[in-house]
């Protein structure tokens, strides 16, 4: 069994929580929380102790899984591999670049296994078409077109210090743009952006609405759009386009039923709400590599530098979308 500690008992903490408990190789040993009462909760649910203090919950564990606030997450990353902890840290690795570039050494001459939670890697679909690019299907790859619009807005507090819109939702797009592209690293973007749901996110000079065009060192174009509004539940596709093909990841519906009348045919289920439901089995999977790599069975899917390079590009965009200026890219 894979003793766990827990960093982060809100709703992303719950959910691993539940996902640990489920594993068979896995236990919930310890739980921390600033909210002590939220981690009293998880533990209630899940089992475990409640801890007080980051050294206390680090006791008694193999692996730790970061899902606290992120400002948090470089002193948690390091401080668990100076105690010899497994890490799987939820994205982004921080908002600021120094931050991360000054903790890559320490973390790589620990070498202790380090897994970033970039959970869209691991949904079933996204890796069937990954796998089938990687295999030729569809001959040269072109084209990535990304989207990803969630059901709205999250709480003004979060958005305040969330890095914006590029740097805390379209991070996901970024990495998964790089998954796709298999190692051609992307060397420019271009990002243009507008407020079309809230203007409260002016005061933060962010934006709900957003669009980013990328092209690659071989000449494969990307595009990512998101929208902080989709009525219609969370909708997040790929499509890529090859010089033989073409490949689509839609996302799950509740149903596949066809109905077909005089007036209209359609093929429609509701969508997943949440992106904790949309990428349910992805999390699941997410965790089960993690496991493994711990037992030395696996090498991580998303490394720290994979992380790095993801927040690389959400700074170029968010430079891009203030200058309105195509922007290069260096990964030193």
């Amino acid at each position: 069994m894979i003793r766990f500690a827990l960093f982060g008992a809100g709703r992303i903490g719950i959910m691993h929580a539940a996902n640990i408990a489920a594993h068979a190789e896995a236990q919930l040993t310890n739980v921390y929380d600033v909210h002590q009462p939220s981690a009293a909760k998880v533990v209630a649910a899940y089992g475990g102790r409640v801890t007080d203090t980051v050294a206390a919950t680090l006791e008694g564990v193999d692996a730790v899984l970061i899902a606290s606030s992120t400002p948090t997450h470089v002193d948690l990353m390091v401080a668990s591999a100076a105690a010899g902890k497994a890490i799987l840290c939820e994205k982004p690795i921080d908002l600021d670049i120094e931050r991360v570039n000054g903790a890559r050494t320490a973390l790589a001459d620990s070498g202790v296994p380090i897994q970033l939670a970039f959970n869209r890697r691991y949904d079933p679909s996204h890796r069937a078409v990954h796998d089938a690019i990687v295999a030729g299907e569809i001959g040269q790859l072109e084209q990535v077109v990304i989207t990803s619009r969630d059901t709205g807005l999250a709480p003004r507090a979060y958005i305040e210090v969330s890095g914006g819109i590029y740097r805390d939702m379209m991070i996901h797009d970024f990495d998964l743009a790089r998954f796709l592209l298999d190692g051609d690293e992307v060397e420019e973007v271009f990002a243009i952006g507008s407020v079309r749901v809230d203007q409260m996110l002016t005061e933060f000079g962010d934006v709900d609405t957003a669009m980013v065009v990328m092209r690659s060192a071989k000449g494969t174009l990307v595009h990512i759009n998101n929208s902080r509004r989709s009525v219609y539940g969370h909708d997040q596709r790929v499509e890529v386009l090859g010089s033989n093909g073409m490949l689509q990841a839609d996302h799950p519906r509740s149903n596949a039923m066809v109905r077909y009348n005089r007036d209209a045919t359609t093929a429609r289920g509701l969508l997943p709400f949440s992106f904790i439901e949309r990428f349910a089995q992805a999390y699941v999977d997410e965790l089960d590599e993690f496991i493994q790599m711990v037992k030395g069975k696996k090498s991580p899917t998303v490394t720290y530098e994979d992380g790095r390079r993801a927040l690389l590009l959400a700074n170029a965009a968010t430079a891009s979308f203030r200058t309105k200026q195509p922007v290069a890219v260096s990964y030193a």
